[in-house]
């Protein structure tokens, strides 16, 4: 069963504090402080085939969890402003090339009898044949951009409901790197209805990019005193030094 939400300049969740908001009609903020984006919309979905585990308002309810209340373009845009970068979505010609992209950590905050709630959006979403809870990261894909030849307009993809995917599509902006697909005998996803709060719950998602493991500076090599015995030891080559060009 799916509740079907539009899109509406009123929301019930209080505005976070310390936040930008990117749109003055939409729930969408980004928080510089804790690098992330916030969004809210409401629970659409608990039981069915999982395509998405969000979408925009108004697009494709019947196969997500969740329903954002705005369009997918600005969330893109506030997750490069705190430091995403988009990779390449999906290609499956002339072989299967997974999404890339930074990989984005999507939590879900919401009120359940008076407490705040807090889970991964993974908690949420189950593999139908194994029945456990989704072990797959979302990666930054990017969606793309479609030009009306009529018009000369360009539309983002992604608006049209890919927004963050558990199946593979070339116009998701957030897409798992594994093939999956409902219809290819692949991975395939399913609400973890246990998991999820009743229809119409006010959520807020919150995407942060996940942070680049800084390299390691590698050891000093230290060789033992046999091998460094002053009779081997050999003149250090003279180098001329080079200046750098104006």
């Amino acid at each position: 069963m799916c509740l079907a939400v539009g899109i509406s300049p009123a929301w019930a969740l209080e505005p976070p504090e310390n936040a930008k908001r990117l749109d003055p009609k939409s729930p969408v903020w980004i928080d510089e402080a804790r690098t992330c984006v916030m969004v809210d919309g409401k629970v659409v979905l608990r039981e069915g085939v999982l395509e998405m585990f969000a979408c925009p308002a108004g697009t494709k309810e019947h196969e997500s969890v969740v329903a954002v209340d705005t369009k997918a373009y600005l969330v893109h845009t506030g997750l490069l402003l705190v430091g995403a970068e988009e990779g390449t979505p999906v290609r499956f010609q002339p072989e299967y090339k997974p999404p890339t992209g930074t990989e984005i950590e999507v939590s879900i905050e919401w009120t359940a009898d008076g407490k705040p709630q807090k889970a991964r959006a993974q908690d949420w979403v189950r593999n139908a044949d194994t029945k456990k809870a989704m072990d797959l990261p979302f990666v930054f894909a990017g969606s793309g951009f479609w030009t009306d030849p009529d018009s000369g307009k360009q539309h983002y993809l992604a608006d049209a409901g890919d927004f963050i995917c558990v199946s593979n599509f070339g116009s998701a902006m957030l897409d798992v790197p594994a093939p999956s697909s409902a219809s290819n005998n692949e991975l395939w996803f399913e609400p973890f209805t246990e998991r999820i709060p009743e229809l119409g719950t006010e959520v807020r998602l919150v995407l942060t990019p996940k942070k680049k493991d800084a390299a390691k500076p590698e050891a000093p090599e230290v060789k033992p005193e046999a091998e460094t015995k002053p009779a081997e030891a050999k003149p250090a080559e003279e180098k001329t030094p080079t200046s750098k060009a104006e």
